[in-house]
């Protein structure tokens, strides 16, 4: 029984060794430093955005705000697991027919690891960070205003925006697996509006 296992694991080791790429690809630092500086303009931008408008704003809107954070962070999770998960071959078939956004979508899964990479950890971890602390400025508007209890309006808010966050994200990634081609088609020709690649 343990050989058994033991060569299963070895037939898995040697199945994961083949479909590696032949050449290892190196450490791409510009990329790196590039996503960081990004990243921290982004972030700066997005809290400034909710840290100042959300305190200032009635309790109706700020929670929409906040709604769009959410939403925007699974858009965005939706596109990065659509990209790893899409079949290059249905672009590179629709190129060859010039349609509208299809040589965007090629290039989109070419690069699969730093479009999904931008798409899921800078855009969606950002939301994410950002509606966490758009929920604490909604939490105090309800304290300030209606003087409900500081502890559980706070452990409330969170739990709430926590909630709609994680959720959403796990229902759009199955999503994402199956519609992968649409959605990421679909992303590219929206992209293809603003950019001609």
């Amino acid at each position: 029984m343990f050989k058994r296992k033991n060569s299963e694991i070895n037939n898995l080791i040697i199945q994961t060794k083949k479909k590696e790429k032949v050449k290892k690809e190196h450490v791409d630092t510009k990329w790196i430093i590039k996503i960081v500086i990004i990243t921290f303009i982004i972030s700066m931008v997005m809290a400034f955005i909710s840290q100042t408008t959300i305190p200032n704003l009635s309790l109706i809107l700020g929670i929409l705000i906040t709604l769009i954070f959410i939403f925007l962070g699974i858009i965005f999770d939706i596109v990065g697991v659509s990209v790893t998960s899409a079949d290059e071959a249905v672009f590179h078939s629709m190129n060859s027919r010039k349609v509208k956004g299809a040589n965007i979508a090629v290039k989109f899964k070419k690069n699969a690891p730093k479009v999904s990479s931008f798409c899921c950890d800078v855009i969606g971890d950002i939301c994410g960070v950002v509606s966490g602390a758009a929920a604490t400025s909604i939490a105090a508007i309800l304290i300030s205003k209606y003087n409900f209890d500081l502890l559980f309006t706070g452990l409330v808010v969170t739990a709430v925006v926590s909630s709609l966050t994680i959720g959403g994200k796990a229902i759009g990634k199955s999503f994402a697996i199956n519609k992968s081609d649409i959605i990421l088609y679909e992303f590219a020709k929206f992209v293809s509006n603003f950019y001609r690649g």
